[in-house]
């Protein structure tokens, strides 16, 4: 179950579950398959220390590859906490490699700072756009689903997530939108906001590195700031030539902008 602590943190790591071991495999398999084909090679950024790899794995709408559907106490407690498993959008594959992070193309000094100093730490689904970049709610999601692929060191770029930033990150952006119609809200500019939020974040919440292993499952409440650590592990760690791979699942919320920020 996602219990009162999860609440509190806004994040669940969930134990092993031998259930799942049949879909991590057959999703391995593809995610080596898709760091191999030349079709997918834009995915490599940070000159190749990072694979984005989005809509990278080929499993269906219940998250089935290959035939093998994943089964986990981590998407029961998901079913339990908000209602029936959505129809799945194909995971991102995400793969971090040795050196990571290197700038990304086109990324500039203060933004590579932050990736390197900060995790690149962000909302799903606050996005950016423009120049200068103003964030607006868009693309958002139900919860985020972590399912780690492979068995590297703690400490080869894990997740990492802020623990209570979900409610900080909630609540400057209702205050955000306060008094506009709802249905607008996806088209208003939260930058400052947003920044603020994050600001605060960071000198009140506390950084947890969410490293896990094949078979474990983490969970991120829909308003947590999150991001990946920079690649500390030797060189020598576990499949470095394969990176830290993990699949995500982020289904769309199915009500929109003002029931992301307000259920």
């Amino acid at each position: 179950m996602l219990s009162g602590d999860y609440d509190t943190r806004g994040w669940a790591r969930f134990a092993a579950d031998p259930r799942l071991a049949p879909w991590v495999r057959a999703a391995r398999g593809q995610g080596l398959a898709a760091l191999a084909d030349p079709a997918l090679a834009r995915w490599y950024q940070c000159e190749r220390t990072w694979f984005v790899g989005v809509d990278a794995l080929d499993n269906d709408g219940a998250g089935a590859v290959a035939g093998v559907a994943p089964r986990a106490a981590a998407i029961d407690a998901l079913v339990a906490r908000y209602g029936q498993f959505p129809a799945l959008h194909r995971a991102q594959l995400s793969v971090v490699f040795p050196g990571y992070p290197r700038p990304r193309e086109g990324e500039s000094a203060a933004a590579f700072g932050y990736r390197r100093d900060r995790d690149a730490a962000h909302v799903d689904g606050v996005m950016g756009s423009g120049s200068p970049k103003r964030r607006r709610m868009r693309e958002t999601h139900a919860w985020i689903l972590g399912l780690p692929l492979n068995a590297v060191d703690p400490d080869a770029a894990p997740l990492v997530a802020w623990e209570g930033s979900h409610r900080i990150i909630a609540d400057a952006l209702r205050a955000a939108v306060r008094g506009y119609d709802p249905a607008c809200w996806g088209d208003i500019d939260v930058t400052e906001a947003y920044h603020a939020a994050r600001r605060r974040v960071f000198e009140t919440c506390r950084r947890v590195a969410l490293a896990a292993v094949p078979g474990e499952a983490i969970v991120l409440h829909r308003h947590t700031l999150h991001g990946v650590a920079p690649w500390a592990a030797p060189d020598t760690a576990d499949a470095p030539e394969k990176g830290r791979m993990i699949a995500y699942f982020r289904p769309p919320h199915p009500g929109g902008v003002a029931e992301w920020l307000l259920g």
